[in-house]
């Protein structure tokens, strides 16, 4: 069973993408901030992390710079309600694999994880 891992401090949101992504079949995982993120990262075998940009404390550009730290190569979905350059250029760089836009539309989400962990 493939394993997505949410983390994001708004917890309607994680109860919704959890929802979503047990109904498909996934082992799901949540953290509403990044020192549980990446506790979980070094406990379990994630196949995928669906990551919010902006969270207290640690924000998302540094949860994903301590993930590929670890040289860890798994999908990493930015989720963000705000645009920004910076934001977005960071997290390319440090190799995002998809980003949507809060809000989003959940069947898009959905099917684009979907496909990346059903290649």
């Amino acid at each position: 069973m493939k394993k997505i891992l949410i983390v994001d401090d708004q917890k309607g949101i994680r109860l919704l993408l959890n929802e979503v992504f047990s109904r498909e079949g996934y082992k799901v995982y949540q953290a509403s901030n990044g020192v549980e993120a990446l506790k979980i990262i070094e406990n379990e075998e994630i196949n995928c992390v669906m990551l919010d940009m902006k969270i207290p404390g640690m924000n998302g550009i540094e949860i994903l710079s301590r993930i590929r730290e670890k040289n860890l190569e798994m999908p990493v979905c930015m989720m963000t309600a705000f645009e920004g350059e910076d934001i977005l250029t960071e997290a390319n760089q440090l190799g995002i694999t998809k980003y949507f836009r809060k809000p989003f539309n959940i069947l898009d989400v959905r099917d684009e994880v979907n496909a990346l962990l059903n290649d």
